[in-house]
Parts: structure tokens; C-alpha cells; sequence
């Protein structure tokens, strides 16, 4: 999956945009009274009736899905809008909510963000269509953040198990064998850097995204939510310990201070400068169109661990498609949600270079057995496909994580470049989350 993670531009503007409202709002443990169940057969109905669809994404391989969908439900017309990704396409979805105009029948929402919508009661709850019969399809990590209680706000689209991506020849060059934990993985920053100054083991200018799945990684919990209850603790164990870690990195200027997604970021990873990356497993097509002539040389291995020996990992990025509450076309719009990530769409969109969220997939011996020229020929689904296996259970995120991640850049973002230290600036981070929670009616506890 092609996901662009940018740095907030304009961020109090796009923070303004998406201010919740949570009037009318529940628990939000179980997602309110549940709607009246809707059967296959009304779902069935519907397709064959037909009518227009509206989907707001920006993932490329849906263009396949939709051709593929109206040739098998010619009555369906599907308008398929890319409105922008990541803040973008929030602000505009927010915007068209409180306009209650122009909102989308289906909506695309990384898992980060699905929490601040359905608590807000824009999302469509789907267990009255059955989705909760399709829990044993997904894996856990995935399936955990499209559920609430008893409710499911999205069905899974892909899934981003983190995995430790890494130039072989930048790595054989300054003789560094590959990391299994983290302490490894400094060792080996160091004698990059030793080896070639202009080279460095990873590029990180601050990314809220990476911070919190390396958070989620160590065993913490900073974020516990019970409806509108939430409680805030960056200085948790795990909070802690990542920061300890990565301030070792910052501090001996091991990290290269470049913007993920930008031009001189994808230079670097061509060239071997950028030596590894510890993201989702969605980064191969990325490496494979972005950093085309580092082709042969890249590789992937299982994340460092912080004990020796264990597989535990965390997700990064990955989205779900949801049906918003505005839509009049509920069952219409179901039907296509389970056409696209349940039923035969999913195998259009691996065959884009989507990694799956659905256990069959991660378990297909063809799909573990494929070999990637790109990757020198290494079956790299294996190694992500055990990634997905390992991803530490009870992470929750914030129900207003889309402008907790926004505010990132001006809290604890301002220890990448030296004015603060990252333990400080998580609790610089924490006080800004906790007092805009209570802003929007959250009762905010640290």
C-alpha cells in the first residue's frame, strides 16, 4: 500500500477542521443502540437494484476493484473521488460532515484515524450487516482497531506489520551484520556512520506514526480509552523506553534529519545513504518505484526486538473502508465494502501490491513462496507475514488521534532537531492532547 506520511503543514488550521463534536455521543464503548439487522439477502437486493456510489480513497489499487465491481453489478455505479491522503482527506471529510453536504457513502480511514469519526458518530456501525460474523477473517491487529465493543466501523483493508527493511550492500560495506534488537540496531548506526559520514541507518525527522508503533512495540499503553474517558501516559514503561533509545540516536546524530516522502528522502534510500527503515510491511512497492536504482540490494528482516528472542512487533499505517452515518445507501454500500476486502477484490489489490489483513492470505503458500526481484529474490511475505503474527495485543489509540498526530511536529517533533529532549517533548505532546481532549468534552485524565 502507497501511504504518505507528511509532517502537519498548517496544523492549528487542519486541527480546527477536525474538531469533534460529541453531542448525542454514547459510551462509545459499544457504539449505541444498534441499527435493525440487515440480511444477506437485503444486501443482495440492493446490488441488484443498483444506484450511485460515492467512495472517498486515495489507494491506487481500488481503481481495479471498482472496474471490477460494476462489471459484476452493472446496475452500481461507483465514483471513485481521491480528495487527498492523510490530514487532507480528513479536513475534507470533517468539512463535508459538519456542511452535511457532499459527504461520501464510503470513506477510506487509516486505522489512526477511525476512532475520532466513529466516536463521533459519523461512522456507520456494520454489525447490524453481519461484519461481526467476519472477525475470524482478519488478523488480530487489523480487526482490533475496526472494532469497539460490540461495534465494527470498518472492514480491513490492508495491514502494516512492521518489519526491519535494510540495503544489504550499505550494510556488508561498513561490515554490519543484520540487528536483532535494539541495542544491535545502535551498534550498528554507529559503525554506518563511521563507515561512510554521509551515511546513516535510518532517516527520521520527527514522524508521530513511527513514534506511537514503536511505543506500541515496547509494551506501552499510553493511550487508554473507555468511551469518552480517556487517560494519557507518555512516560509509560514503553513510552519511556523507546525514547531512551532513539534520544541515544539523536544525540550522536545517527538518524538522518530528512522528511519521509520527499525527494531527497527517496535519493537516499536509492543511493544506500538511508541504510533501513522500520515500518509497515505496505513499504516494498514504495522501495520498488521510489527507490528503483537500489534494486538487488534491499532486504527484509524481522523488527529488533527489545528482549532477544521474542517476535514482538506493532502495526504501522494500514486502513479499513467505512461506511459513513450520512449515507442513505447503507446495504448498497456495504455490498461494496465486502466485495472489495473480503471477497474477490482483496485478490485484486494484492496483485497491486497490497499486504493482505486477511489470515487466508497470510497463510497462502503461494503468496509466502513468491520471490521478489527487487528484494534479491527473497521471499520477504514470509518474513512479514510472521511480522503480522507477533503484533503486541491491547494497543488502543486516541479518539482524537487524527489531531493528537497533527500537533506532533510542535511538541515532541522538537527533539529531532535538538531544542528539547524526546522525553520532554512527549510530555510537551501529552499536555497538548490532554487539554485538547477536555476542550472537546472528553474527560482527560494523565
Amino acid at each position: 500500500m502507497t501511504i504518505r506520511h507528511h509532517r502537519a503543514v498548517g496544523a492549528l488550521a487542519a486541527a480546527s477542521a477536525l474538531a469533534l463534536t460529541l453531542t448525542a455521543c454514547g459510551s462509545g464503548s459499544d457504539g449505541g443502540d444498534a441499527a435493525e439487522t440487515v440480511s444477506p439477502e437485503d444486501v443482495s437486493a440492493a446490488l441488484e437494484e443498483g444506484g450511485d456510489l460515492l467512495v472517498w480513497a486515495w489507494e491506487p489499487t481500488l481503481d481495479q476493484v471498482v472496474k471490477d465491481f460494476e462489471a459484476e453489478y452493472p446496475n452500481v455505479n461507483v465514483e471513485l473521488a481521491n480528495v487527498g491522503t492523510g490530514n487532507d482527506h480528513y479536513v475534507a471529510l470533517q468539512n463535508a460532515i459538519s456542511a452535511g453536504s457532499g459527504v461520501p457513502d464510503v470513506s477510506q480511514m487509516e486505522y489512526y484515524a477511525l476512532p475520532q469519526f466513529s466516536i463521533g458518530e459519523s461512522l456507520a456501525d456494520l454489525a447490524p450487516f453481519g461484519a461481526s460474523e467476519l472477525d475470524s477473517t482478519y488478523s488480530p491487529g487489523p480487526w482490533g482497531a475496526v472494532t469497539s465493543g460490540e461495534a465494527v466501523y470498518g472492514l480491513p483493508m490492508d495491514s502494516g506489520p512492521m518489519a526491519l527493511f535494510y540495503n544489504a550492500k550499505t550494510f556488508e560495506e561498513a561490515g554490519v551484520e543484520v540487528p536483532a534488537t535494539w541495542d544491535e540496531f545502535a551498534d550498528a548506526a554507529k559503525k554506518i556512520n563511521e563507515s561512510d559520514p554521509n551515511a546513516y541507518i535510518t532517516a527520521d525527522n520527527g514522524d508521530a506514526g513511527f513514534a506511537t508503533s514503536m511505543i506500541w512495540q515496547a509494551g506501552g499503553h499510553p493511550f487508554a480509552v473507555d468511551g469518552t474517558d480517556v487517560t494519557v501516559d507518555l512516560g509509560d514503561e514503553g513510552s519511556a523506553r523507546f525514547a531512551e533509545m532513539w534520544q541515544g540516536l539523536l544525540d550522536d546524530d545517527l538518524v538522518a534529519n530528512v522528511p519521509a516522502w520527499s525527494d531527497e528522502w527517496f535519493q537516499g534510500l536509492g543511493s544506500g545513504e538511508i541504510a533501513a527503515l522500520v515500518t509497515g510491511a505496505w513499504m516494498p512497492a514504495n522501495l520498488e518505484s521510489g527507490a528503483a536504482p537500489a534494486s538487488g540490494d534491499w532486504r527484509v528482516a524481522p523488527m529488533p526486538q527489545w528482549t532477544e528472542g521474542e517476535n514482538a512487533t506493532a502495526e504501522n499505517g494500514g486502513s479499513a473502508l467505512s461506511i459513513t452515518e450520512a449515507s442513505d445507501k447503507k446495504a448498497l454500500a456495504y455490498g461494496f465494502l465486502e466485495y472489495a476486502n473480503a471477497g474477490d477484490g482483496v485478490a485484486t489489490r494484492l496483485e497491486g501490491g497490497n499486504f493482505p489483513a486477511t489470515l487466508a492470505d497470510l497463510n497462502d503458500e503461494a503468496f509466502l513462496a513468491e520471490e521478489s526481484e527487487y528484494f534479491g529474490g527473497q521471499k520477504i511475505n514470509e518474513v512479514l507475514s510472521a511480522s503480522a503474527t507477533g503484533v503486541v495485543p491491547g494497543w488502543q489509540y486516541l479518539p482524537y488521534q487524527v489531531y493528537a498526530n497533527s500537533v506532533f511536529p510542535d511538541t515532541a517533533g522538537q527533539a529531532y532537531t535538538g531544542s528539547t529532549s524526546l522525553a520532554d517533548g512527549l510530555g510537551a505532546w501529552q499536555e497538548s492532547i490532554v487539554k485538547y481532549g477536555n476542550e472537546q468534552g472528553f474527560t482527560v485524565g494523565e
